[in-house]
């Protein structure tokens, strides 16, 4: 069927929206009407840094309805409201003992830019276009394997929901999934973008008495302490080490960094506690950190936490169940854009003006 698409053709190439050929659904899998998808960093980072094999539709945050099914599906059906997350292989060791997001071939199924039967779903005349993360939703449609859909509550909003298949999930899942913050315990949260936001949410559904915003933009650190953060700090004003220990008397238990700037990562390492654990998110270049110092002297540990380590067909309809309660209110976050505006939704999330924008489809 012919779609249009937002087409990256070569590394750091803008998009360009165009008409697409696109297959399927095949065994397994379903086709979705994109209806909204949210804009991520990964995807500046496939559009930029040549993750996976150019030309290639991006995005991987979408939401939709079903439009039609495959043979062999049996979760879904037509009509379905869904949110398109991460692929994964099902049957792996990890994905069985519940960390999919680990999957032993998830960078092949996510960046390798084929679906699961080693086939292409995008064409445009005799080439072939690279799938990402198993859905590619900057486009009107999309096929995704039925493992990596996860039907949603009709009576919200289709259009908000997209940014829990991945970067939303990722915040609030790496406090919720991984640290799971025991009562009475502080959190650090270092970067305030969706990711971070989403984590702060996170930690005041877990009950943590103290929780600590850390950015360089006093408005995004308003909006922390709106949503939960008990304190915020200015890296850009104040020894943000100094002061998290003195408040939290001698450092957090926890820390979820974000952002990827390595002297922001030894922050949340200082930062810490003896016996502290910080969980790295953001994606973050080579860098040195001090082992004895940072890290064993005081029996700090330091984790990497994929997708927020959760099971996205369980943890996404927890997250609107939170959201519905006013638990959750990641709607907070979010502009919306329209499909054609695909660049200046890039544009305004790289320079901060928009936290989370999502682009609805015309």
């Amino acid at each position: 069927m012919k779609i249009q698409a937002a087409v990256t053709h070569a590394q750091g190439a803008p998009f360009s929206i165009e008409a697409v050929n696109l297959s399927g659904p095949g065994a397994n899998e379903v086709l979705v009407r994109v209806v909204a998808t949210g804009v991520c960093h990964t995807d500046a980072v496939g559009r930029d840094l040549a993750v996976s094999p150019y030309p290639v539709v991006l995005g991987h945050e979408g939401a939709g309805v079903i439009e039609k099914v495959g043979a062999n599906v049996t979760g879904v059906a037509v009509g379905d409201h869904v949110v398109m997350s991460f692929a994964h292989c099902g049957h792996c060791a990890n994905c069985l003992t519940g960390h999919p997001t680990v999957c032993a071939t998830f960078n092949e199924l996510n960046f390798g830019g084929r679906m699961e039967d080693h086939t292409a779903r995008l064409h445009q005349g005799n080439s072939e276009l690279s799938t990402f993360f198993g859905q590619s939703s900057f486009a009107t449609h999309a096929v995704a394997h039925e493992r990596n859909v996860v039907k949603v509550d009709k009576d919200v909003d289709l259009a908000l929901l997209g940014p829990l298949g991945c970067g939303i999930q990722t915040g609030a899942g790496t406090v919720l999934n991984r640290l799971k913050p025991a009562f009475g315990t502080s959190i650090a949260v270092y970067g305030c973008g969706a990711v971070g936001l989403s984590a702060i949410m996170a930690a005041k559904i877990a009950g943590c008495p103290q929780i600590f915003a850390v950015d360089v933009h006093d408005n995004r650190l308003e909006l922390a302490r709106e949503l939960g953060a008990t304190h915020a700090f200015n890296g850009k004003k104040v020894d943000v080490v100094k002061e998290i220990k003195a408040a939290s008397h001698g450092g957090t238990h926890y820390a979820v960094e974000t952002t990827g700037v390595p002297p922001v990562v030894r922050q949340c390492l200082n930062a810490l506690r003896p016996l502290g654990t910080a969980a790295i998110v953001g994606v973050t270049p080579k860098m040195e950190i001090d082992v004895h110092n940072d890290l064993m002297a005081e029996g700090k540990s330091m984790v990497g936490v994929i997708e927020g380590d959760s099971v996205p067909r369980v943890f996404i309809p927890q997250l609107v169940e939170f959201y519905k309660a006013g638990k959750f209110p990641f709607d907070r976050l979010v502009r919306f854009y329209d499909f054609a505006d695909i660049k200046q939704a890039f544009d305004d999330s790289a320079s901060g003006v928009t936290v989370k924008p999502i682009l609805r489809a015309s």
